[in-house]
Order: C-alpha cells, then structure tokens, then sequence
C-alpha cells in the first residue's frame, strides 16, 4: 500500500483548501456557512441536492480540524473510488473494511491512530464493531460524517437496520461534530435523522431539491422498449445512462435487447453474483457510453458525474426514490434528461409489493399515500417539477425544462367522463380489471358479460364518445387522483375509494389531460449542448481530444476517467482553450496537485487540437 501524500505545513482555511486543493474558485450556496458550523464542532443536519457539494462540508472541516474524519458510507463497492478521487487532489485519505487484505486493514488501523491520515470511509457495520469502536477511542477524531443519512428511517425510501444504530454515536462520542448528509428526506425522514443522531442541539441546513439542468419527461406507456430505443437514439446514442426496470428477467431481456441494437449495455441486479454486479459496475463507472440497465439494486452512492440520462421502465415506488434515481443524472451540472414510461399495470404491481411486504398496516398506508403521490405526478398536467418541489415542502415557478412546460397538454372537464367510469365500477360490484368496465361503458358484450348480466345495466354503452385508449387514460388519472384504486388482492379489479364517493355525492368538477395520440407523445426532448451552457460555442474535436487523453490516464492508473477530471471541466478547457498554466488554473476543477500531475499533458492536447 503506497502511503498517501502528508499533510502540508500551517493551517490553511476553508476557503483556500478549495482553491488550491479542489480547484474552485468560490463555494456554492450554504457550502460555506455549512463547513464554518462544522470546523467550530457543531453538529449538523445537510439536505442538499444531488451534485449539490454536500461532501466539500464533511471533508474540508476533516482537513481543517486536528484528527481524522471518519466518513459512514453505505457501499463498499464505491469507497475506493471515493478515496482515489481525494488522493488524486493530494489529501491523505483510505478505506477501511472487509474487501481489504488484513495486512492493508492492519496498516489503515495503524495510520488511523498514528494521525497519518485525513479522512477514512467506513460502512456502519464497521463502525459498530467493537473492535473499531476501540481502535477509534484511541485516535484522534475530527468528526463523524453520516452519508445518505435517509437510510436511517423507516419513513425513508431505502431503510438500512445498521444505520439506525448509528444512535449510540452520540451517547459514545458526545463531543464530537456529527454531521448528517442527505439529498433525498421528506419531512418525516428529516425529522427521524435528528432525533436519532442527536441533531437538535445543531444547524440544520436544508438547500432545496431543486435539479435545473434534469428536463423531465413521463410518458404513457405504449411500447416501452420501442419508446425507451428511440429516447436513447434521438438524444444519447454516444452517452452514459442508467434504465431501471422492475425485474430481474426484465433487466436481462433490456440489456440484451440493447447490445443487439448496438450499444454497450450491461445488466445489473441482485441476482447475479457479486463479482458480476463488481464487474459491471467497474466498467460503468471507469468507461464511457455504457448503459447500465438495472433494478433499484443499483445506484445508491454513485459518484459518476457525467450520466447524461436516466429512462425508468416502470414507476418506481414513490417520488423519493424517483427523485434519487433521476438525480444520478447530470451531477456534473450539465444537462441531463429523465425519461419515464408508466400504466396503469404499474401501479398495480407497486401496490401489490406494498401489500405483500411485511411491513406494519400503518406502514403500509403511508406507502399507498406516497405511491399516490408519484402517480399525481405522472398524470399531472402542469410543471413536472413543481410537484416533485412541493412533494418535498418546496416551491418553484414553472420551469420551462420538462415536458408539461415545454408542450403543456390539452384539458378537459372530466366530471360526467368521471362520474361514468366510477358508476361503471359500482354497477359491476367493484370486482373487475379497467379493460372489462371499458367494454362494459363501450358496449362490448361477450359471453362472460352476458353470464353476469352486465349487457343490461344502466351504464352499458354510455361511454361511446370515448376510444378505448382514451377511456384508458381517464381510469389512470382517476386512479391517480385516488378516486379509484386497484385491489391488488383480487386480480386487479377496481372499486371506488372514500374520496370518490365523496366526488359521486358532492358532483366535484374534475380537470383531465387530454390523451395524446402515438405520433404526437413522441415529440424530441429538450438537450442543450455545451455551447449553451457556456455561452460560447463548444470545440467537439478539442472536448474528443481532451477525453481520449483523459481514458488513457485513468486506465494507466486503473481509475474512472472522472476521478482525473470531470467531463465540465474538459468542457470548459474545449471552450476556453487555456494555453499557459495561469489560464489552466483558472478552470473550474484545476487543483494545484492535479496542475502539477495533469497540467502539461492537457496544454500539449489543446495546443495539438484548439
């Protein structure tokens, strides 16, 4: 194991370890009130977006304040790119956990207590060990920083038991600065982090959820594959991205299905062995214009700035697990698209995950309520992004960035559209799938329907100013305004909810979208080039030039190639055309350790191209 580089002499401040160490210039939004809090031994709660900066609070206090920070994350499998991405900045930093040799173990033990080290990660499993918990009680601790700190409340979306253990920090090391991180807690979760880690007595900084550079798209699911093929060849054919799909089965097929359609994609769920699932996350992150398809399995934790797109299959189980997937997309901060397909089979699957759980009924509830919610945002017809915004207790102005903004859909007044389809379900008692209460409203006799005597109710054939395809988009939006719910535990039938009896007996009016038609739903997205973000106009050869020369660096160091530098950074460097190490230090990202390493190899490749 080669020893990282020592801690330089004197004690800089926060702000010039951004600029000399990181690269950056000024810091962003709370960053520095965050980090500030933190240095004078405060506790904190962080709830910033995705890309926001959330690791500059916990890493620049390990660096200003005496000991080591000790850095509780989820994933073993991305620890080590976390430590080579602040080892390549010059910072003295290490994991510690069981894919290690012992003697690797033995010698990070050693510099942990020995202060020879910064920053060290650790997933909690460790940090509860006994034998870790008296290795630290002899070192000198800087602070302890909880990653994805959601996974500590069983309101949040991805509940992990160890981490609600985490407690016992507080009463075992009550004078050390705890510092909670998050991109994704609603107000339930939130409120679970701090009383669980003790963070009353602290700051807590809530930044918004808001992600500008993701456009949003949610489309009625038609032809997924078809649908998700020509998302991917009208704006990614030569990008990173992430498909989620429900099922494992349903992972393989995409994947498959994908290479023999000519791009680089690889599957990844729990079902494939460890070494697999490494292997393929390997390449994903240290290769470019792979596509992982994948299930909920895979995510959590990736440091991948440059996945330009996201397509979900299926509807996830509610908004907080959306936003998280969605938000693995563009958190270099340059644009980036969330493509989504969802129907009405989806909702029931969710629902019927939700009943089979094991969950407690009061859980259970909660879950419906959220599922609910992410449903509403499907069908909604104005900004997709307010909903998720105020999902969360935020609030935003149209955005003008997904797809109800850029091509707002038609209304209609859907009350007797309504009040027909909710009548239709009582009059076949509650017990049958859409497609037969559709043909029962579209006057399609069959033998079953004539055994039941549904040929002769009041609601058979009162639904002709409808298609079948429209009537189907009418039971999902009333499924979505929970007028109508699916029971997921007698095959699917619908029956009418509390809330829409109250609208049958009150005569509510009710607005609707408007189905769109095939050809009209497949309308391009919106994807800004780099011209746009920078104001000037991008040099694509150079921008070629600078990756290429980057992939060889990363795979002489057997590193992701953004660990080297971030795709905005070559971005920048392919707009501004720097040609002295004065103008390359001006670069977002340009660090002094990585001028030194990088810096000339880089001036060469823009002198050739530029």
């Amino acid at each position: 194991m080669t020893l990282p580089q020592q801690r330089p002499q004197g004690s800089p401040g926060p702000l010039d370890i951004l600029r000399k160490t990181y690269g950056y210039d000024s810091f962003r939004g709370p960053q520095a009130e965050i980090i500030d809090h933190v240095i004078a031994g405060k506790n904190a709660f962080v709830l910033m977006p995705t890309g926001g900066g959330k690791s500059l609070c916990y890493q620049i206090p390990s660096l200003v304040r005496d000991g080591v920070g000790i850095i509780i994350s989820p994933l073993i499998a991305l620890m080590q790119d976390q430590v080579e991405a602040l080892k390549q900045l010059g910072i003295r930093a290490a994991a510690l956990n069981s894919a290690m040799p012992p003697d690797q173990q033995r010698q990070t033990e050693r510099m942990l207590v020995e202060g020879e080290i910064d920053m060290v990660y650790v997933a909690p499993e460790r940090l509860l060990m006994d034998d870790f918990q008296r290795l630290i009680d002899n070192a000198q601790i800087a602070l302890f920083a909880i990653d994805e700190a959601h996974c500590m409340s069983q309101w949040g979306h991805d509940f992990r038991p160890h981490y609600a253990q985490l407690s016992q920090l507080a009463e075992r090391f009550p004078n050390i600065p705890r510092i909670a991180l998050t991109a994704t807690a609603d107000a339930p979760t939130r409120r679970d982090i701090v009383n669980f880690l003790q963070l009353q007595d602290g700051g807590s900084f809530v930044s918004g959820f808001d992600r500008p550079n993701i456009h949003y798209t949610i489309a009625v699911k038609d032809s997924a594959k078809q649908q998700i093929l020509a998302f991917i060849k009208n704006n990614h054919a030569k990008d990173s991205g992430i498909v989620y799909c429900l099922s494992r089965q349903s992972v393989d097929d995409t994947a498959a299905w994908l290479c023999e359609e000519g791009f680089k994609a690889l599957p990844y769920h729990a079902g494939l062995s460890a070494d697999v699932r490494a292997k393929n996350q390997q390449k994903f992150l240290r290769e470019e214009k792979i596509i992982m398809v994948a299930t909920i399995a895979f995510g959590m934790g990736i440091d991948k700035p440059d996945v330009r797109f996201v397509a979900h299959m299926n509807i996830p189980k509610n908004i907080e697990a959306y936003y998280q997937e969605t938000g693995r997309a563009g958190r270099d901060g340059l644009p980036a698209n969330a493509f989504m397909v969802y129907g009405l089979n989806d909702s029931a699957m969710q629902r019927n995950f939700i009943e089979q759980s094991n969950a407690p009924d009061q859980q259970k509830r909660i879950e419906h309520q959220k599922l609910n919610a992410l449903l509403g945002l499907c069908e909604a017809a104005h900004c997709r992004r307010q909903v998720i915004l105020e999902y969360f207790g935020d609030k935003a102005k149209p955005c003008g960035n997904c797809d109800t903004c850029m091509s707002p859909p038609e209304t209609f007044d859907g009350t007797v559209a309504a009040q027909k389809a909710l009548s239709c379900v009582y009059r076949t008692g509650q017990r049958f799938g859409v497609s037969y209460v559709i043909d029962v409203l579209l006057g399609k006799a069959d033998e079953r329907m004539k055994k039941f005597g549904h040929d002769q109710i009041t609601t058979f054939n009162i639904g002709g100013e409808y298609s079948k395809s429209e009537w189907q988009g009418i039971f999902r939006q009333l499924v979505a305004l929970n007028l109508l719910a699916v029971d997921v535990a007698e095959h699917g039938g619908l029956f009418i909810t509390p809330a829409g009896q109250a609208f049958l007996k009150e005569k509510m009016p009710v607005k609707l979208r408007k189905q769109e038609t095939r050809k009209e739903a497949r309308k391009a997205l919106m994807k800004k080039e780099a011209e746009d973000f920078y104001g000037q106009e991008m040099n694509q050869p150079l921008f070629d030039a600078l990756r290429e020369a980057r992939m060889v660096l990363a795979k002489e160091q057997n590193v992701p190639p953004y660990v080297i530098f971030h795709d905005k950074t070559l971005r920048e460097m392919a707009v501004f055309k720097p040609t002295s190490r004065s103008a390359l230090m001006e670069i977002s990202g340009m660090g002094e350790r990585k001028m030194d390493r990088y810096g000339q190899i880089f001036l060469d490749v823009i002198r050739k191209h530029g």
